[in-house]
């Protein structure tokens, strides 16, 4: 059964799934057979599917794959020595998406981009909490992210005061006012501007192991 139709050596249309193009390009093909000649594993492709789809913290995740792990619903892409195959349920978010390896002096870089798997960006005619929430997963949680932390909204009042409460790596930490007002309030301020003030309700008495503290005196993610 054939599942797409190809469109040149490099892209790949899967016809009426919905997916549109997703372009594979020769150095991207090539760099796979590199990687999958070394497993040494016969009838082993490549699956990409999307983690989170429509949402901020949408990803894209490739892995191995032998023939017995498929589901069944994947989009089977005939590559250059090997199948490459997309999972059925991401295919929709992968409209427009593009695989490409660029080499450098260490090796080199696989960059996958995937502009439709986050959903729409809130416009300005969507709802307060939604642009809110919005900014705070798609910018500044994964910041917090690479120190262990997170933030959370709690609520907005009719003044506009936005209400957060941090947590991980964030709860407890010395320097959480810096990271409130020179990276959270900052950001938050800037993207929806009918935000008054940004303050924290976390009872950081109760925090442990925090990332950060006053007497190392490092300055917060910001």
């Amino acid at each position: 059964m054939v599942l797409f139709r190809r469109r040149g050596p490099a892209g790949i249309d899967m016809g009426g799934s919905g997916a549109g193009m997703i372009d594979i390009s020769e150095r991207a093909q090539q760099h796979f057979l590199r990687l999958l000649s070394q497993q040494g594993i016969e009838g082993l492709g490549i699956r990409l599917r999307v983690t989170s789809p429509g949402t901020p913290a949408a990803n894209c995740e490739l892995e191995f794959c032998e023939p017995i792990d498929l589901a069944g619903g994947e989009w089977t892409i005939e590559c250059a020595g090997f199948d490459f195959h997309v999972d059925g349920e991401s295919a929709s978010w992968l409209d427009g998406a593009s695989i490409d390896f660029e080499p450098n002096a260490t090796g080199g870089q696989l960059n996958i981009r995937a502009p439709k798997i986050k959903g729409d960006i809130p416009g300005a005619e969507a709802g307060l909490i939604e642009r809110v929430r919005y900014v705070l997963e798609a910018e500044i949680n994964p910041k917090l992210a690479s120190h262990g932390g997170r933030v959370s909204l709690l609520e907005i009042d009719a003044n506009g005061v936005v209400l957060l409460q941090f947590g991980g790596g964030c709860h407890g930490c010395g320097m959480v006012d810096v990271t409130l007002k020179q990276g959270v309030e900052k950001t938050l301020r800037e993207r929806v501007p009918e935000i008054t003030a940004v303050r924290d309700a976390t009872d950081h008495a109760g925090g442990e192991k925090p990332y950060y503290s006053k007497a190392e005196g490092k300055s917060a993610i910001a």
